[in-house]
């Protein structure tokens, strides 16, 4: 069980000394971020006009791993990558946009699973937000399913079922969401789901790499014209 350190009732010094480190990171984070993906994006355009095979594939490639990346970031849109190159690419891409997408949800998932409470509980405690500290407390000391029996205990009745029993296929109707990128985007919903160490490895991976199936798959077996369609 993690050591969680003491609660402040207001930040000090050395709290406020990481808050603004930790909100310095992040604004250059999200600075780098917008730079990266608008200019991915001005590349991914351009593809097209590439002229060598060579080259082609070759950036192909280099786009898939940044693509991966970004979606892997919460809040992040780097769907807009891959869906550009498959529509620009149409089937020859389709499989490895399908593989990098699953690989980026994947990765945000296993960053969730690493982070520790304790560390949540110090950040939270560095702000000064005494219910989310509480929250970090209550919850890192519960076992995954006393965390199940707890998260049923705070819903409806009628959502219960769905949201913890169905878990998995609440989240892979999470991740097809139209507009989820309020939600956190595929990135975000999948660090949660690491986060609250309800979602077993290798269910996961099943249900990502069903869930973000079907527009690749389209793809492959109608060309690109399957998206300039919708």
């Amino acid at each position: 069980m993690d050591e969680f350190p003491p609660q402040p009732a207001f930040p000090g010094r050395q709290a406020l000394f990481r808050i603004l480190l930790r909100l310095t990171v992040i604004v250059a984070g999200a600075l780098l971020l917008v730079y990266a993906m608008d200019w991915a994006m001005a590349r991914a355009e351009a593809l097209a006009e590439e002229i060598g095979t060579g080259m082609m594939i070759g950036a192909i490639i280099f786009f898939l791993v940044v693509y991966a990346l970004l979606i892997s970031v919460p809040f992040v849109p780097g769907i807009e990558i891959g869906i550009a190159l498959l529509v620009m690419r149409g089937e020859a891409v389709a499989p490895f946009v399908y593989l990098a997408t699953v690989t980026g949800i994947l990765i945000a998932y296993a960053v969730g699973s690493t982070v520790s409470y304790r560390w949540l509980h110090r950040f939270f405690a560095d702000l000064g937000l005494v219910r989310a500290c509480e929250l970090t407390l209550r919850v890192g000391a519960l076992s995954g399913e006393e965390r199940l029996d707890h998260l049923k205990e705070r819903l409806p009745a009628w959502l219960r079922g769905v949201a913890v029993s169905g878990r998995y296929v609440t989240l892979a109707c999470l991740l097809n969401l139209p507009g989820n990128g309020i939600l956190g985007g595929g990135g975000g919903i999948a660090m949660v789901a690491g986060l609250s160490r309800v979602f077993a490895p290798l269910p996961m991976v099943v249900t990502v790499a069903l869930a973000v199936l079907p527009v690749p798959l389209a793809v492959w077996l109608w060309g690109g014209g399957a998206l300039a369609a919708e």
